[in-house]
């Protein structure tokens, strides 16, 4: 019998050319996902849960609707006990829109940054690090504005990594170094990872939102597995500018993994650009 194969990662959203905007699209309703405890992200929760990991929230927040709004999205009812952690793949946060702070964090998974140190910051504050963040910093009022106001958005994030672990905590995780490879051997050993965020607004409250980071990965020579996947990971990677790919960490291997996707993608064609909003 063959093996039926996981359908490959949706790239439509994938930012062409590669800018450091909001990409914001508004979706009907969002669904939040049951974590399964057996797979690599619940182990790697039950891990940090047994290690002594705790929600984060400012003095005096009511978090009472937030897990309501959340257990309502992942479809789970009142008496269920499992901690928030595994109930869900999701990492939650919340966005004030009234102050534009985030005083609610449950983020088990971030992507090299740490959670405390974001904690009742403001959004641009929290956003500050990023590269290339002008356009970011410049519409930080119209941006916490669209995100609260009661309506659902979606984004994707996308990045690639050396290694396919959930979990990379700057305290407790190390960046795994690229490997020596070239070619077919390199992409074998780099993975794509991807961050399907969602803003959801919490129920009973005005103004404040839910935001959801949902981490998905894919090898990278699967990725580009076809020549028009190629050619858009070719040119995703490629416009990227110095500054974010030092952000992401892909300075170094950025040259080789270019050289790859370019012998994968066929006839040259530029893919025509996405603008995001």
């Amino acid at each position: 019998m063959t093996e039926t194969q996981a359908p490959l990662l949706d790239l439509s959203d994938l930012p062409l050319p590669m800018r450091m905007l909001p990409g914001l699209r508004r979706c009907d309703s969002v669904r939040l996902h049951r974590l399964e405890p057996a797979s690599p992200l619940g182990q790697e929760k039950q891990a940090l849960l047994q290690a002594g990991w705790s929600r984060l929230k400012v003095d005096g927040f009511d978090e009472a609707p937030v897990l309501q709004t959340v257990r309502e999205h992942a479809g789970v009812g009142p008496h269920d006990t499992t901690p928030l952690p595994l109930l869900v793949q999701e990492d939650l946060a919340v966005l004030d829109g009234i102050d534009g702070t985030l005083p609610w964090l449950s983020v088990c998974t971030p992507s090299h940054w740490a959670p405390e140190a974001k904690l009742g910051l403001h959004w641009g504050d929290a956003h500050a690090p990023v590269a290339d963040n002008q356009a970011l910093m410049a519409a930080q009022r119209q941006i916490i504005g669209l995100c609260t106001n009661g309506q659902c958005w979606q984004r994707s994030v996308y990045t690639v990594s050396a290694d396919n672990r959930y979990d990379q905590h700057p305290a407790r995780q190390r960046r795994t170094p690229w490997p020596d490879q070239q070619g077919l051997e390199l992409a074998q050993r780099c993975w794509l990872r991807v961050e399907r965020q969602q803003f959801f607004p919490v129920l009973g409250r005005s103004r404040q939102a839910i935001f959801s980071i949902r981490l998905m990965f894919e090898r990278l020579d699967q990725s580009a597995s076809r020549p028009d996947r190629a050619q858009a990971l070719h040119d995703w990677l490629a416009s990227m500018s110095p500054a974010v790919a030092e952000y992401k960490g892909l300075t170094g291997v950025r040259p080789a993994l270019l050289a790859w996707l370019a012998g994968q993608r066929g006839p040259h064609q530029t893919l025509q650009a996405r603008s995001p909003k």
